[in-house]
């Protein structure tokens, strides 16, 4: 039995109860309100709920009265072995070894399906992250919001929601401009102009500017600077996906920012002019010193912003205002932005945004902001100089170890790493540790295999030695944990959990046998474990994916 059909199974209990005494709350009870927790100690049972507790205060009873009326429908669950109220009112539940077990077979069967659900279904996401100005390499800030935004992409899908990936290149601009005057100057050979981007990586892309265009020196100032700048721009657009799809980072759109400047050929509008008159119609536009301002403090922000300048010129403001127009007609309901530490001053700008355009900040924009992280004994990138290389980082630490070390943290919270520690392999080091546990199981199998055990000797009512229960326990947390985990934003949980998961998994290993000993004979009880480590070995293997994060089979 998985806790969701003793969920369901207890929600009938509790159902027929609070009808006997208020039929119309009987209606508004759901699944959720029965919340099965473990109990931490086990000698407690396999699941505690506090749905007592929770309902006999609206029933205007006694917490444990409630309580031991809900005891002989939980006793009549098939697969429930004992009900011991506790404290106030707590129910602990114990269930028979038979039903506990069936989880391993179940998630076996379920494979790469177990812990999906559908805690987010009906959710359209558009989750943009990264997005770096494409004048240079992806630096260590970018490695962080990667990681962590390509693990919230996938948790958040594995909740059922609908969720697109998205890159904003920020293309537009002055800061463009001035990369293509910088790549210019060095294919020239001429002194870099102020404000220059710094690096070798400059001087390569203006030899490489000079090779396909051998006539820049030739060609109109203003012309130049234009091809310099559209070859490099696309050669370092494409540096940066390349980076990302080695980091396993996959984005669903690319958006170039150019697109919300360009005109429409028949109205001779942009999407930013269309914007500003979007949120006209809402009345929170105003016109002020020859300048068009945006009301924001009409939604929390500090104060209110200007959208076009009085010299005509829009400003940052109206493009993001663009974008993020843009993103409700593409049909996302809600919009999620990971920024980095630099960018606390955006997150009421942009949900107060959402209200000017007639939208709800607190249920139709979220905005995340992820803080810094060091690496120790990092070098600077020998190409730019001033900066630590994503392609570097991967390169010295291997892409696992990066992601699931950055992963494994809250976003909101500094980071140091230990690179010493990360290229270890020992048990020090938690994701060779969580890789280890997966190898491991593969090697059961193989042992499991050469000694003749066949799963197919399944019997759930052998899996009754303390630490079978405890891993039990421990796989039939993993759907709740992704579903906690996508609803609050926080992939970290699941680096977390398959750590105490790879524990339960070790101590198991070390007190039963899978294969038998010398001479003894294949029993029921092997191909029973069997299904256990494969289960296990599936649940680690779903929940690194989700993290981005290989899963040997040898190690």
């Amino acid at each position: 039995m998985n806790p969701a059909d003793l969920a369901s199974a207890l929600l009938s209990v509790v159902q027929g109860a609070v009808e006997r005494r208020d039929a119309g709350q009987a209606a508004s009870l759901t699944v959720d309100d029965i919340a099965l927790e473990r109990p931490r100690n086990r000698d407690h049972g396999d699941w505690a709920t506090s749905v007592a507790l929770k309902w006999a205060k609206r029933l205007g009873m006694p917490p444990r009265a409630f309580a031991e009326e809900l005891e002989p429908g939980i006793l009549a669950i098939e697969g429930v072995a004992a009900v011991e109220i506790a404290g106030p009112g707590f129910l602990n539940i114990r269930l028979e070894a038979g039903a506990a077990g069936e989880l391993a077979r179940a998630i076996v069967e379920q494979g790469e399906a177990y812990g999906r659900n559908d805690a987010l279904a009906g959710e359209v996401i558009n989750l943009e992250f990264v997005s770096a100005n494409p004048t240079g390499p992806l630096h260590i800030g970018h490695t962080r919001w990667a990681a962590l935004g390509d693990s919230l992409r996938r948790v958040l899908a594995a909740a059922g929601a609908a969720v697109t990936s998205e890159f904003y290149i920020n293309d537009a601009g002055a800061q463009i401009d001035t990369f293509g005057e910088s790549v210019l100057a060095a294919a020239l050979g001429e002194p870099a102009p102020e404000g220059a981007y710094p690096g070798t990586y400059v001087a390569e892309l203006g030899a490489r500017a000079l090779v396909e265009r051998p006539d820049l020196g030739e060609l109109p100032r203003a012309e130049a600077i234009l091809v310099a700048r559209e070859l490099a721009y696309a050669w370092q657009l494409a540096e940066i996906q390349s980076s990302l799809e080695l980091f396993n980072v996959h984005f669903d759109v690319w958006f170039s920012e150019r697109t919300l400047h360009a005109a429409d050929p028949a109205s001779g509008a942009s999407p930013i002019d269309e914007a500003v008159d979007r949120l006209r119609v809402q009345g929170h536009v105003f016109d002020e010193d020859d300048a068009i301002w945006v009301r924001t403090t009409d939604f929390g922000d500090d104060k209110d912003r200007v959208i076009r300048r009085g010299n005509g010129v829009y400003t940052y403001f109206a493009a993001d205002a663009a974008y993020y127009l843009s993103k409700r007609d593409r049909g996302f309901g809600l919009t999620i932005y990971l920024l980095g530490a630099d960018h606390h001053g955006y997150v009421h700008r942009l949900k107060a945004l959402a209200g000017a355009a007639g939208d709800d900040p607190e249920r139709d924009i979220e905005v995340l902001i992820g803080q810094l992280v060091s690496i120790n004994g990092a070098r600077l990138s020998k190409r730019a100089g001033n900066i630590i290389e994503l392609d570097d980082l991967r390169e010295w630490l291997g892409t696992d170890a990066l992601r699931y070390s950055l992963g494994r943290y809250p976003a909101d919270s500094p980071l140091t790493l230990d690179p010493e520690l990360l290229r270890k392999r020992t048990n020090d080091n938690p994701v060779f540790y969580v890789q280890y546990a997966h190898a491991r199981t593969h090697q059961v199998a193989r042992n499991a295999a050469a000694a003749g055990v066949d799963a197919a000797r399944f019997d759930a009512s052998l899996l009754t030695h303390e630490t079978e229960s405890i891993l039990l326990g421990a796989l039939a947390e993993f759907p709740r944990i992704v579903a906690q985990a996508a609803s609050l934003r926080e992939p970290h949980r699941v680096a977390r959990y398959l750590e105490e998961l790879a524990a339960a998994f070790h101590r198991w290993y070390d007190s039963c046998r899978v294969t038998p000993q010398g001479d003894d004979a294949v029993e029921p009880v092997h191909g029973t474990r069997l299904v256990l480590s494969d289960a296990t070995g599936q649940v680690l293997r779903n929940g690194l994916t989700l993290l981005g994060v290989s899963a040997p089979e040898r190690m």
